[in-house]
Protein backbone atom coordinates (compact mmCIF):
# COMPACT_ATOMS: atom_id res chain seq x y z
CA UNK A 1 0.00 0.00 0.00
CA UNK A 2 2.73 2.46 1.10
CA UNK A 3 4.32 1.32 -2.27
CA UNK A 4 0.72 2.23 -4.36
CA UNK A 5 0.62 5.70 -2.28
CA UNK A 6 4.29 6.59 -3.80
CA UNK A 7 3.46 5.84 -7.06
CA UNK A 8 0.31 7.63 -7.27
CA UNK A 9 2.17 11.03 -5.39
CA UNK A 10 4.91 11.19 -7.38
CA UNK A 11 2.60 10.62 -11.32
CA UNK A 12 0.51 13.26 -9.61
CA UNK A 13 3.63 15.64 -8.99
CA UNK A 14 4.93 14.53 -12.27
CA UNK A 15 1.93 15.77 -14.38
CA UNK A 16 1.37 18.81 -12.38
CA UNK A 17 5.19 19.29 -13.25
CA UNK A 18 4.38 19.02 -16.47
CA UNK A 19 1.45 21.23 -16.83
CA UNK A 20 4.19 24.14 -15.38
CA UNK A 21 6.16 23.83 -19.02
CA UNK A 22 3.46 24.41 -21.07
CA UNK A 23 3.95 28.33 -22.54
CA UNK A 24 1.13 30.59 -21.33
CA UNK A 25 0.61 34.27 -22.70
CA UNK A 26 2.51 36.96 -20.95
CA UNK A 27 0.05 39.32 -20.79
CA UNK A 28 -2.14 36.68 -18.64
CA UNK A 29 -1.22 37.74 -14.98
CA UNK A 30 -1.90 38.65 -11.24
CA UNK A 31 -2.02 42.59 -10.30
CA UNK A 32 0.98 43.42 -12.45
CA UNK A 33 4.48 44.69 -11.45
CA UNK A 34 4.06 48.32 -11.09
CA UNK A 35 0.80 48.57 -11.12
CA UNK A 36 -0.42 49.65 -7.86
CA UNK A 37 0.25 53.33 -6.24
CA UNK A 38 3.85 52.65 -4.64
CA UNK A 39 1.53 53.56 -0.84
CA UNK A 40 -0.99 50.53 -1.41
CA UNK A 41 1.64 48.44 -2.47
CA UNK A 42 3.70 49.05 0.67
CA UNK A 43 0.40 48.52 2.67
CA UNK A 44 -0.23 45.24 1.36
CA UNK A 45 3.26 43.79 1.67
CA UNK A 46 2.49 45.26 5.79
CA UNK A 47 -0.83 43.57 6.00
CA UNK A 48 0.14 40.11 4.82
CA UNK A 49 3.32 39.61 6.46
CA UNK A 50 2.15 38.91 10.30
CA UNK A 51 0.61 35.77 7.89
CA UNK A 52 3.64 34.70 6.61
CA UNK A 53 5.19 34.34 9.62
CA UNK A 54 2.07 32.09 11.16
CA UNK A 55 2.07 30.32 8.24
CA UNK A 56 6.37 29.39 8.88
CA UNK A 57 5.39 28.36 12.27
CA UNK A 58 2.18 26.21 11.37
CA UNK A 59 4.03 24.57 8.36
CA UNK A 60 6.62 23.68 11.31
CA UNK A 61 4.86 22.41 13.74
CA UNK A 62 2.93 20.19 10.81
CA UNK A 63 5.92 18.68 9.57
CA UNK A 64 7.76 18.06 12.86
CA UNK A 65 4.05 16.07 13.96
CA UNK A 66 3.83 14.52 10.48
CA UNK A 67 7.18 14.30 9.08
CA UNK A 68 5.50 11.67 5.89
CA UNK A 69 3.18 14.70 4.78
CA UNK A 70 5.69 16.51 2.93
CA UNK A 71 5.24 15.02 -0.30
CA UNK A 72 1.26 16.31 0.04
CA UNK A 73 2.82 19.65 1.15
CA UNK A 74 4.82 19.74 -1.90
CA UNK A 75 1.67 18.25 -3.95
CA UNK A 76 -0.47 21.11 -3.24
CA UNK A 77 2.15 23.80 -4.01
CA UNK A 78 2.13 22.35 -7.44
CA UNK A 79 -1.63 22.41 -7.48
CA UNK A 80 -1.56 26.20 -6.47
CA UNK A 81 0.55 26.55 -8.94
CA UNK A 82 0.01 24.96 -11.88
CA UNK A 83 -3.91 26.50 -11.41
CA UNK A 84 -3.26 30.09 -10.63
CA UNK A 85 -0.92 29.83 -13.85
CA UNK A 86 -4.00 29.50 -16.25
CA UNK A 87 -5.27 33.56 -17.09
CA UNK A 88 -7.81 34.46 -18.74
CA UNK A 89 -7.48 38.37 -19.42
CA UNK A 90 -10.21 40.22 -17.16
CA UNK A 91 -9.64 43.54 -15.64
CA UNK A 92 -7.06 46.07 -17.11
CA UNK A 93 -4.18 44.95 -15.15
CA UNK A 94 -5.05 41.87 -13.68
CA UNK A 95 -7.07 38.80 -14.87
CA UNK A 96 -9.07 35.48 -14.05
CA UNK A 97 -7.46 32.52 -13.16
CA UNK A 98 -8.23 29.36 -10.66
CA UNK A 99 -6.27 30.03 -7.91
CA UNK A 100 -6.09 25.98 -6.58
CA UNK A 101 -5.01 27.14 -2.90
CA UNK A 102 -8.53 25.12 -1.62
CA UNK A 103 -6.96 21.58 -1.40
CA UNK A 104 -4.10 22.70 0.38
CA UNK A 105 -6.35 24.41 3.09
CA UNK A 106 -8.10 21.24 3.13
CA UNK A 107 -4.89 19.56 4.08
CA UNK A 108 -2.83 21.60 5.57
CA UNK A 109 -5.14 24.80 7.41
CA UNK A 110 -5.01 28.41 5.96
CA UNK A 111 -1.89 29.75 8.01
CA UNK A 112 0.53 26.95 5.95
CA UNK A 113 -1.10 28.06 2.47
CA UNK A 114 -0.09 31.43 3.13
CA UNK A 115 3.40 30.50 2.68
CA UNK A 116 2.86 28.27 0.12
CA UNK A 117 0.37 30.44 -1.64
CA UNK A 118 3.20 33.32 -1.30
CA UNK A 119 6.09 31.31 -2.45
CA UNK A 120 4.01 30.14 -5.98
CA UNK A 121 3.32 34.12 -6.42
CA UNK A 122 6.86 34.99 -5.87
CA UNK A 123 8.07 31.89 -8.33
CA UNK A 124 5.38 32.84 -11.04
CA UNK A 125 6.63 37.12 -10.85
CA UNK A 126 10.02 35.66 -11.11
CA UNK A 127 9.78 33.13 -13.52
CA UNK A 128 6.51 33.34 -15.81
CA UNK A 129 6.11 37.15 -15.30
CA UNK A 130 3.21 36.88 -13.80
CA UNK A 131 2.42 39.90 -10.95
CA UNK A 132 5.40 41.05 -10.08
CA UNK A 133 7.55 42.07 -6.68
CA UNK A 134 5.74 45.12 -5.77
CA UNK A 135 2.18 43.54 -5.90
CA UNK A 136 3.71 40.91 -4.39
CA UNK A 137 1.91 41.84 -1.24
CA UNK A 138 -1.29 42.97 -2.20
CA UNK A 139 -1.69 39.32 -4.43
CA UNK A 140 -0.50 37.25 -1.59
CA UNK A 141 -3.28 39.36 0.37
CA UNK A 142 -5.93 37.68 -1.84
CA UNK A 143 -5.07 34.72 -2.85
CA UNK A 144 -2.81 33.11 0.00
CA UNK A 145 -4.09 34.88 3.18
CA UNK A 146 -7.82 35.59 2.63
CA UNK A 147 -8.64 33.33 0.04
CA UNK A 148 -7.64 30.41 2.53
CA UNK A 149 -9.42 31.43 5.34
CA UNK A 150 -12.39 31.58 3.56
CA UNK A 151 -11.72 28.11 1.78
CA UNK A 152 -11.13 27.02 5.59
CA UNK A 153 -14.24 28.14 7.05
CA UNK A 154 -16.49 27.21 4.60
CA UNK A 155 -15.09 23.68 4.67
CA UNK A 156 -15.15 23.59 8.64
CA UNK A 157 -18.67 25.16 8.55
CA UNK A 158 -20.01 22.33 6.14
CA UNK A 159 -18.44 19.67 7.79
CA UNK A 160 -20.44 20.44 10.91
CA UNK A 161 -23.87 21.21 9.22
CA UNK A 162 -23.48 17.38 8.37
CA UNK A 163 -22.70 18.01 4.37
CA UNK A 164 -20.74 15.07 2.40
CA UNK A 165 -16.81 15.22 3.08
CA UNK A 166 -16.70 15.96 -1.65
CA UNK A 167 -19.67 18.96 -1.28
CA UNK A 168 -17.56 20.30 1.81
CA UNK A 169 -14.18 20.59 -0.15
CA UNK A 170 -16.14 21.59 -3.64
CA UNK A 171 -17.58 24.55 -1.48
CA UNK A 172 -14.52 25.58 0.07
CA UNK A 173 -12.56 25.67 -3.35
CA UNK A 174 -15.37 27.25 -5.12
CA UNK A 175 -15.54 30.06 -2.37
CA UNK A 176 -12.24 30.54 -1.59
CA UNK A 177 -11.78 31.36 -5.31
CA UNK A 178 -14.80 33.70 -5.45
CA UNK A 179 -13.28 35.44 -1.82
CA UNK A 180 -9.90 35.83 -3.52
CA UNK A 181 -11.75 38.05 -6.58
CA UNK A 182 -13.84 39.97 -3.94
CA UNK A 183 -10.68 40.80 -1.97
CA UNK A 184 -8.58 41.69 -5.15
CA UNK A 185 -11.38 43.56 -6.56
CA UNK A 186 -11.65 45.67 -3.11
CA UNK A 187 -7.30 46.39 -3.70
CA UNK A 188 -8.32 47.78 -7.32
CA UNK A 189 -11.29 49.88 -6.14
CA UNK A 190 -9.19 51.56 -3.16
CA UNK A 191 -5.93 52.12 -5.20
CA UNK A 192 -8.37 53.24 -8.11
CA UNK A 193 -11.57 54.66 -6.61
CA UNK A 194 -14.10 56.00 -9.83
CA UNK A 195 -14.59 60.13 -10.19
CA UNK A 196 -17.58 59.86 -10.22
CA UNK A 197 -18.95 57.38 -7.38
CA UNK A 198 -15.71 56.92 -5.50
CA UNK A 199 -15.09 53.43 -3.82
CA UNK A 200 -18.18 51.59 -4.72
CA UNK A 201 -18.63 52.85 -7.98
CA UNK A 202 -14.92 51.35 -8.84
CA UNK A 203 -15.71 48.33 -6.46
CA UNK A 204 -18.66 47.24 -8.33
CA UNK A 205 -16.92 48.13 -11.86
CA UNK A 206 -14.07 45.46 -11.14
CA UNK A 207 -16.06 42.78 -9.28
CA UNK A 208 -18.52 42.64 -11.95
CA UNK A 209 -15.88 42.38 -14.96
CA UNK A 210 -14.20 39.70 -12.93
CA UNK A 211 -18.00 37.56 -12.31
CA UNK A 212 -17.95 37.07 -15.69
CA UNK A 213 -14.92 34.78 -16.01
CA UNK A 214 -14.36 33.79 -12.15
CA UNK A 215 -17.97 32.23 -11.43
CA UNK A 216 -17.31 29.52 -14.19
CA UNK A 217 -13.73 29.37 -13.07
CA UNK A 218 -14.45 28.46 -9.58
CA UNK A 219 -16.84 25.89 -9.98
CA UNK A 220 -14.53 24.49 -12.13
CA UNK A 221 -11.84 24.60 -9.49
CA UNK A 222 -14.11 23.32 -6.96
CA UNK A 223 -14.68 20.41 -9.18
CA UNK A 224 -11.19 19.22 -9.63
CA UNK A 225 -10.54 20.30 -5.94
CA UNK A 226 -13.50 17.30 -5.05
CA UNK A 227 -11.48 14.77 -7.68
CA UNK A 228 -7.81 15.33 -6.67
CA UNK A 229 -8.86 14.95 -2.72
CA UNK A 230 -10.55 11.57 -3.63
CA UNK A 231 -7.23 10.23 -5.07
CA UNK A 232 -5.85 11.09 -2.31
CA UNK A 233 -8.40 10.29 0.04
CA UNK A 234 -8.06 6.65 -1.98
CA UNK A 235 -4.50 6.28 -1.20
CA UNK A 236 -3.61 9.00 1.62
CA UNK A 237 -5.76 7.82 4.33
CA UNK A 238 -3.41 7.83 6.89
CA UNK A 239 -1.98 11.10 5.60
CA UNK A 240 -5.42 12.61 5.93
CA UNK A 241 -6.35 11.08 9.45
CA UNK A 242 -2.67 12.31 10.62
CA UNK A 243 -3.87 16.19 9.47
CA UNK A 244 -6.93 15.50 11.04
CA UNK A 245 -8.59 16.50 7.61
CA UNK A 246 -12.16 14.27 8.67
CA UNK A 247 -14.39 15.14 10.51
CA UNK A 248 -15.79 12.25 12.81
CA UNK A 249 -17.43 9.93 10.11
CA UNK A 250 -16.47 12.00 7.29
CA UNK A 251 -14.03 9.21 5.31
CA UNK A 252 -17.20 7.14 4.98
CA UNK A 253 -19.69 9.95 2.96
Amino acid sequence: MNKLKSIFNWKMIYFLAFVMIIPKQAFAMHIMEGFLPIEWAIFWWAVTIPFLILGFRSIRKTIKENPDTKMMLGLSGAFAFVLSALKIPSVTGSCSHPTGVGLGTVLFGPFAMSIVGFIVLLFQSLLLAHGGLTTLGANAFSMAVVGPIIAYGVYKGATKAGLSFAFAVFLAAALGDLGTYLVTSVQLALAFPSEVGGFFASFTKFSGIFALTQIPLAISEGILTVVIMNFLKKYNVAELKALRVFSKGAEQR
